[in-house]
């Protein structure tokens, strides 16, 4: 059972010599971090430098959790065992050669069917994944035998929500998480300095891969020289923050990061960074990643385990800390048949995504089997994979086959590679041959698609499982016309639904309506790295040009590919100049609209718009549509596939039946339909045939760190620790470790608590981090012009995640959150309940915290679901939010609450804040022991209001390792009085 995190003691320091005799793959000497080898890279990757110098590297004498996980027994007895521990790896007798074909070997490894156990063939193979691990890393201090057994014994503890340690090969990073991440450990090796301790222990111990993709918008489009222009833009507001990313690639060992204008983050790492198995030093393992960014899971489709975490979770796996996780149930979905003539990836990840939502998989894995499964190609299990957040899912996994090996092959890793690999994963029960009977697996639970059953669909406009066919788009947009207010709502009154609002157009007459498509992005890493979808874009703007088609002026349009590679594979195949005539030039190489860098539209079109109250839209290709998310004038957001965005920008509306009605006149005064400029299955696939090569992936990642002019330019000082500027307005030096000490402080009480905002379900992170623009009106952007910053310098939200000033001023501050405090009124506000006054969100925190009152959130279903943000926890921390009481978390968020020490509680089953009768009004007493041993993982907590109302919760600290960054304040702070100790 859970053992008590207050009776742990500290590991001898020796423990490092037990760690690398136990664990090959742990070791980090100085050779190892001076240089990545990439033993599973092409020859030409394997040249190349991919880590830093090992100048002030100390590693961690001892692993973190290890504190946790261990019953108090005293330092002598720990001493005593150690010994013969450090000689014995608890699975020796499973630890095997894997011979090489024609003489020698490709390494070791620790073989799971040696074991010779037949629950192990059942086992899902995600889970043998987690299995291995645990198995190398067992050393009977961070890793159990037992908890080896509990994972072996899947199908019986899973149920049982079980904790599991496990420790990812590798961390992923983007410069939106990526610059906090940093910031954060640079602040640590500070308070490390203040506390009297070695501030260079703050190193990551694991590869940390950070590419610089978040910070690319789209302020030139429809122009040859867009990428230029809109890098040199990028530069400039970002010269600060890229120059204090290079310094940490510098200053911290075993850190890469890829310069701007690469390509995006999940793309790099499906095409490149992904190992599948590594080879340290002849010991043989599966890759495995934790990344901050939600769609991290897009691994998953190379049969790498994957999936997003928060960034400070991120932040303690590269100091060392095996992650503690629940043991996750594993939902086995069943793929059969064939898609249809002229079906995408798109469609097929729409539908799956609103099947799964329905099913019900927060927490859970998902993997992929059947007959179904020959006819995919790695980019669309790629774009299966990447959505798991939008289903749900921690992961959506498709263990490795015959397809894999084939793209390994086609994105550049070498032929020697590929063959350890698959002899590996073949030795070790990991790979998958279809050309050979199939033994049963146990799922979880089970469901099933005929793929033949796919149909072209769209999803919106304002949530990723809001499915539509394209059949029946026409009546459903019209009944979001009708409908109240809400996800499939806009409540326009009849007699305004044919409203037309006449501009001007460059001199021009144009008009725009209701369902009007402003926006057309070609974007994201779901759709951008697969080539049929890509490519089939390119059809669709050939057949149009061909015809005489055109695509309005006005209508903002942009593709930014996930990669060089696209570039290549476009400009080869002839399709990149019907893009560009279209208006899809290339305008960068990250993630842009998708994420809300979608650049201001026309002025004009604005103003149309804004005055007479026009529900414009945008169409995209990419993952997430959530409102105010792709730009603040574009309340209907539609998800498509590549080939649609192009369709929809030629019509110009998504008010349109595409089986009946036209997209537009042709050169000879005929009709054209969609049917008539969509390219054919067969078409597609001839065209990526002779398009997409593998020198193409070889010529474009050899030269992604020899970076660009621009990044190559920036001088960085040499210094490990970092030298604040307090007059910088992109990086500042968090508050969190101001007068630590030594001692923990203990577990904060709640009492008589006011509520900062009541809400409803669905609130994202999106609703809650700051994103976007900055609004020239908000508390943020008061702050940067008191500190005499133009408002045309403001940059993004994200571009200044590294200013905890303004990112506690930008949380709340999306301009369609609805509070029930302000009576349904939309924007960021709330009442400060003591004096009545309406404030910003910001303003009345400042104000309850200057009086020293606590408050809380009240929230519905799925809070915090969307992108993995820290600053979506970092933010209602440094706002002085005490709890969330909600009906339920997404997974990654309630984690990173907890890892900022707010406390997450959940309503009991058939409650919440309407049924309970709260109205927010009142002020909140949570009981909650004071003595951390009192509190265990899930208990129920009685909550008091000061009107008498009384009602229980469940305390969502999941695992006892919670309750230890609890204890501490959160994680950061735990593992910097860790460390400091050593």
């Amino acid at each position: 059972m859970y053992k008590s995190a207050s009776s742990s003691v500290l590991r001898a320091a020796s423990s490092r010599s037990l760690r690398s005799s136990l664990n090959p793959s742990s070791a980090t000497p100085c050779s190892l971090l001076g240089r990545r080898s990439f033993a599973t890279s092409s020859p030409a990757f394997r040249s190349l430098p991919r880590w830093s110098h090992c100048l002030h590297f100390r590693p961690s004498p001892f692993r973190l959790s290890s504190q946790i996980r261990t019953a108090s027994p005293v330092l002598d007895r720990l001493e005593r065992n150690f010994s013969s521990m450090a000689s014995e790896h608890p699975f020796k007798g499973i630890f095997t050669t894997l011979p090489r074909p024609g003489g020698g070997e490709f390494g070791k490894f620790y073989s799971l069917p040696a074991l010779n156990d037949p629950r192990i063939d059942k086992l899902p193979y995600s889970i043998r994944i987690l299995l291995e691990s645990a198995i190398r890393n067992c050393d009977n201090f961070q890793v159990t035998k037992e908890d080896v057994e509990k994972i072996i014994d899947w199908e019986k503890t899973a149920p049982k929500q079980v904790e599991i340690p496990f420790k990812p090969a590798r961390v992923l990073l983007q410069d939106f998480t990526g610059v906090p991440a940093v910031v954060d450990l640079a602040c640590m090796r500070d308070a490390m300095n203040k506390l009297g301790s070695d501030s260079n222990k703050i190193n990551p111990l694991v590869p940390v891969d950070l590419v610089i993709d978040h910070s690319v918008q789209v302020d030139v489009a429809r122009s040859e020289n867009a990428v230029q222009a809109n890098m040199e833009l990028e530069f400039q507001r970002n010269k600060e923050r890229f120059a204090f990313l290079k310094w940490g690639s510098t200053a911290f060992q075993n850190m890469l990061v890829v310069p701007p204008g690469s390509g995006i983050v999940h793309q790099v790492n499906l095409e490149y960074l992904g190992r599948v198995v590594f080879n340290t030093q002849g010991i043989l393992y599966p890759d495995s990643v934790v990344g901050t960014d939600s769609h991290t899971t897009m691994i998953d489709g190379l049969g790498v385990a994957g999936w997003g975490v928060g960034g400070i979770e991120a932040e303690a796996t590269m100091l060392g800390q095996p992650m503690s996780m629940v043991l996750p149930g594993v939902v086995g979905f069943k793929l059969s048949g064939k898609m249809r003539n002229g079906v995408t990836a798109t469609d097929l990840v729409l539908t799956v995504t609103q099947i799964l939502r329905k099913h019900g998989v927060v927490g859970k894995f998902v993997e992929f089997y059947g007959d179904g499964m020959s006819g995919l190609s790695l980019a669309d299990r790629a774009t299966i994979a990447n959505m798991s957040p939008e289903y749900g899912a921690t992961m959506g996994f498709f263990p490795v086959d015959h397809v894999t090996l084939q793209y390994l092959k086609l994105t550049g890793r070498s032929d020697e590679t590929v063959a350890m690999i698959e002899a590996y994963l073949r030795a070790n029960n990991m790979f998958v041959d279809y050309n050979e009977p199939q033994q049963e697996r146990a799922y979880s639970s089970y469901l099933e698609l005929n793929l033949d059953n796919v149909e072209p669909c769209i999803s919106g406009p304002k949530r990723p499982h809001d499915r539509v066919p394209l059949k029946e788009m026409k009546a459903d947009w019209n009944s979001c016309l009708d409908n109240k207010v809400g996800f499939k709502g806009f409540a326009i009154p009849k007699e305004a639904q044919e409203k037309v609002a006449n501009f001007s157009f460059n001199g021009k007459p144009a008009e725009i309506k209701h369902g009007s498509v402003v926006i057309a992005a070609i974007t994201s890493c779901t759709n951008t790295s697969n080539p049929s979808v890509m490519l089939g874009a390119g059809l669709v703007a050939k057949k149009a040009c061909d015809l005489g088609l055109q695509v309005m002026p006005w209508i903002k349009t942009s593709l930014a590919p996930g990669s060089g590679v696209v570039t290549k594979y476009l400009l080869k195949s002839g399709l990149q100049e019907y893009l560009n005539q279209q208006g899809f030039n290339i305008v960068g190489y990250g993630c842009t609209t998708c994420i809300g860098n979608s650049g201001e539209i026309n002025e004009s079109v604005g103003v149309a718009i804004t005055e007479n109250d026009i529900v414009a839209a945008a169409v995209l290709s990419g993952n997430r549509n959530f409102e105010g998310r792709v730009h603040p004038l574009t309340r209907a957001n539609y998800l498509a596939s590549p080939p649609l965005v192009v369709a929809y920008a030629l019509a110009g509306t998504v008010n349109i039946d595409f089986e009946t009605e036209p997209i537009g006149t042709g050169k000879n005064g005929k009709e054209v339909f969609l049917r008539d400029i969509w390219p054919t299955t067969e078409e597609i696939a001839e065209v990526v045939q002779s398009s997409v090569l593998p020198d193409m992936f070889r010529a474009t990642y050899e030269s992604i760190t020899k970076g660009n002019p621009m990044w190559n330019e920036l001088s960085v000082p040499e210094n490990t620790l970092y030298s604040w500027d307090p007059k910088s307005t992109y990086i500042h030096e968090p508050p969190y470790f101001k007068d630590m000490t030594m001692d923990p402080p203990g577990p904060h009480s709640v009492k008589d608590a006011y509520c900062l905002l009541n809400f409803g379900d669905s609130i994202t992170t999106d609703h809650i981090s700051p994103a976007g623009n900055i609004q020239k009106d908000s508390p943020a952007a008061k702050y940067l012009m008191e500190r005499g910053v133009d408002r045309n310098d403001f940059n993004s939200y994200g571009s200044r995640r590294g200013n905890d000033e303004i990112m506690a001023r930008g949380t709340f501050a999306n301009i369609r959150i609805v509070n029930k405090l302000t009576n349904g009124e939309v924007g960021p506000k709330t009442v400060h309940i003591p004096s009545g006054e309406k404030l910003s969100v910001f303003d009345a925190a400042m104000r309850y915290k200057s009086s020293g009152e606590d408050t809380i959130i009240l929230a519905g279903a799925e809070y915090g679901s969307g992108s993995s943000r820290d600053w979506a926890a970092k933010g209602p921390k440094l706002q002085g939010v005490k709890a969330v009481i909600a009906k339920s978390f997404e997974r990654i968020h309630r984690s990173n609450l907890v890892g900022m020490g707010i406390i997450p509680l959940c309503f009991k089953s058939g409650e919440d804040a309407d049924s309970l009768g709260l109205t927010g009004h009142e002020r909140y007493t949570i009981h909650l022991p004071t003595d951390i041993s009192e509190i265990r993982p899930g208990q129920d907590v009685t909550v008091t209001t000061d009107n008498g109302k009384s009602f229980t919760c469940t305390v969502r600290f999941d695992t006892e390792v919670e309750l230890a960054y609890f204890n501490h304040g959160g994680i950061l702070p735990y593992v910097i009085r860790n460390l400091s100790k050593q």
